[in-house]
């Protein structure tokens, strides 16, 4: 009986995160489905703007709707802190992605009655946007609840790797629906992802405050964000290396569609085709990242310098192969950067200002992209997307110097010098993502 006992855990305890714990299961399948609605969404909505209904301004109504899209993130970050700080995280991830389903269920109805003006569309994506602003932190902030402590790592990487999985997916199906089925499919579909990831969260339960898995039943105390920050000198430094870098990665989202549009001379597929080399490689580079040697700032450094040459090859030699392994390599960079750096946050910010803190990382990283969507939307329209491409490498290079130096200044033991391998599985390679 002992030793088959014996068997029976160790055969339990290799099975997948996933499949052992039905909480965290159940909540990452929810997490599929709404970043993967989301990512639809907004690549859809994106090519439908640029290939169908924006006509010669493809690029600043492109770049304005990218931009509405990341407002609430940085408008909302002090209230989703204190909504998620004040209530049950399971409430506050099967409201939000309830109320995702019901804002695309009517943006759905109208879209299929009559052909939408571009409104709508900004509309909805305003909407949108605002319940993921809620959904995403809360999921951050819930894994150390959800899993036991030894299973944190394991449970960052599967949240890391799923959030590539969904953007691989989203990304993929969303031009190629607007190809055939127009806005109305894209939108129909995404509110049937939000709604059945809401039934998911709804069918679970969390544990109780108290309990092993959390740890604690002090309620969790709620710090101004900008007091978390203060007290977190080279988190915070870190933070506005990558916002800096933000400017000019995240503006690849209105560049890749005009690049296809304008130099390939393409379809949906072709975008389809960028995005789902942009997530591959980031979903490769979570499952891998965590193998890599050295320091996080050195890490991530070397991988922003080689960001910037992929970003920077389609301007050089124009054409899909470079353009597919552009993505494909940019990603992986992204993917790498993300696992050694979120689970790094989750080590050294104290359990009590997760909540804040994650808030405030999304609205802080995020800060820059409405910026950067319409500028570089603006100059889509004035300068070829070959020099977009070149702009976009040429403002990273700074920025993987700053972060290399901001390695250098930190005492001697202050940031690991490797990701934590606790898990030979590859699920336990990736921690965090930056972004």
């Amino acid at each position: 009986m002992t030793a088959t006992g014996t068997a029976a855990g160790t055969a339990t305890h290799r099975l997948p995160l996933v499949l052992r714990n039905r909480r965290f299961g159940a909540v990452w399948a929810a997490q599929v489905l709404v970043q993967a609605a989301g990512r639809m969404f907004q690549v859809g909505a994106v090519w439908w703007l640029v290939g169908y209904a924006a006509g010669p301004d493809r690029g600043l109504a492109s770049g304005a709707f990218l931009a509405v899209s990341t407002l609430p993130a940085v408008a909302l970050a002090p209230l989703v802190a204190r909504l998620i700080a004040r209530h049950p995280h399971r409430t506050v991830l099967g409201a939000s992605a309830a109320v995702a389903g019901l804002v695309a269920l009517g943006a759905a109805g109208w879209t299929y009655a009559t052909t939408p003006p571009m409104v709508v569309a900004y509309g909805a994506a305003l909407l949108l946007a605002g319940c993921q602003a809620v959904f995403d932190p809360c999921l951050t902030t819930s894994v150390p609840e959800l899993v036991e402590d030894a299973d944190i790592e394991t449970a960052t990487g599967f949240e890391l790797g799923t959030q590539s999985l969904a953007g691989l997916a989203g990304g993929l199906l969303g031009p190629l629906v607007v190809d055939t089925a127009g806005l109305a499919g894209v939108v129909a579909g995404c509110a049937g992802a939000y709604l059945l990831a809401a039934s998911l969260i709804g069918a679970i339960r969390f544990p109780a405050p108290g309990s092993p898995a959390t740890g604690s039943d002090t309620p969790a105390r709620t710090r101004p964000l900008r007091q978390i920050l203060s007290e977190l000198p080279f988190i915070r430094r870190v933070l506005l290396c990558f916002t800096a870098a933000n400017v000019f990665t995240t503006a690849v989202f209105v560049v890749m569609p005009l690049y296809t549009r304008t130099v390939l001379h393409a379809d949906g597929s072709t975008v389809a085709a960028l995005e789902a080399a942009l997530g591959a490689g980031t979903l490769v580079g979570s499952f891998t990242g965590g193998r890599l040697p050295g320091a996080p700032t050195a890490v991530g450094a070397g991988c922003l310098v080689l960001m910037a040459a992929a970003l920077g090859l389609p301007g050089l030699a124009a054409g899909q192969a470079a353009a597919v392994g552009s993505m494909a390599v940019a990603g992986w960079c992204v993917g790498v950067i993300g696992v050694r750096f979120v689970a790094l946050f989750q080590r050294l910010v104290p359990a009590d200002d997760r909540p804040g803190f994650f808030a405030v990382m999304q609205a802080l990283l995020g800060a820059t992209f409405p910026v950067s969507s319409l500028v570089f939307g603006l100059l889509g329209d004035h300068l070829p997307a070959r020099t977009l491409c070149l702009v976009q490498a040429l403002g990273v290079l700074p920025v993987a110097a700053a972060l290399w130096w901001t390695g250098r200044r930190e005492p001697h033991g202050s940031e690991p010098a490797a990701a934590p391998q606790e898990d030979p599985a590859p699920a336990a390679q990736p921690i965090g993502d930056v972004r």
